[in-house]
């Protein structure tokens, strides 16, 4: 039943994707403003539908940040995209390039200001990510990042990437760092969508000027404490060996 009811909820995800992207394309072309409410319109349809459709209620916790900051975040599913941009003023995302030709992501994500990344050429997309930042290629706002660059799964670890840092010095702002569970509801590849209650987290902010090996690691040690934390809450507990020592901390 619970598999019938995510398919459900898959379909209409995607069909309603279609028809708010189609419908407020125009509001779009018109204005950013106008493309960052189409996609506000849609992650609230997106996590009100998945409340009562597969029993799956979404949270976000912690102060939200209002100003220019960096978030850097876990990265588990669609889900935790949809409720950082629900839930921040105006976030931009760090995005894979191959996603500008996704239709209708790709251009409601060039609208609102996400700035693309060729994945696998990490030294040059680093220097073209710093430079379409420093150049104001991206709007003001909340710049969003992965420090792992890419879906992980709970079950799963992978160490963060120098990137994060190099934009952390080059921006010269705060870094939110932001913790979610929703990969133990909403897994990265399949249909099934199981109920309970997903969260993100917004966590205290790293304050600006720390040295690399700093800031990673104290980035990493509490976006993986803190998630661990969500995950446990949410009854999952088959973590990897990398996280036995923040497991039993």
């Amino acid at each position: 039943m619970q598999y019938a009811r995510s398919l459900l909820f898959n379909i209409q995800m995607y069909v309603m994707l279609a028809i708010m992207g189609i419908g407020f394309f125009p509001l779009a072309l018109a204005s950013p403003r106008g493309a960052a409410f189409a996609c506000k319109t849609y992650c609230r349809w997106v996590r009100w539908t998945a409340g009562w459709m597969v029993g799956l209620k979404t949270e976000v916790r912690g102060p939200v940040p209002q100003g220019e900051v960096m978030v850097a975040a876990k990265h588990q599913s669609f889900l935790d995209i949809i409720m950082i941009y629900s839930a921040l003023p105006a976030a931009k995302f760090i995005m894979k390039r191959e996603l500008l030709w996704s239709p209708v992501v790709g251009q409601y994500a060039a609208r609102i200001g996400c700035v693309p990344v060729a994945r696998g050429k990490r030294g040059a997309a680093i220097k073209k990510m710093v430079a379409d930042v420093a150049a104001g290629m991206a709007k003001p706002g909340q710049l969003v990042i992965y420090p792992q660059g890419t879906r992980v799964a709970p079950n799963r670890y992978l160490p963060y990437k120098v990137g994060s840092h190099v934009l952390y010095a080059e921006l010269a702002q705060p870094c939110v760092p932001a913790a979610t569970n929703v990969g133990v509801f909403w897994p990265r590849h399949g249909v099934l969508r199981k109920p309970g209650l997903a969260v993100v987290e917004f966590l205290p902010p790293i304050p600006t000027g720390l040295a690399r090996r700093d800031f990673l690691e104290r980035l990493e040690d509490t976006i993986e404490r803190r998630s661990i934390a969500l995950m446990q809450e949410a009854g999952f507990h088959d973590f990897p060996e990398e996280y036995r020592a923040l497991t039993s901390s």
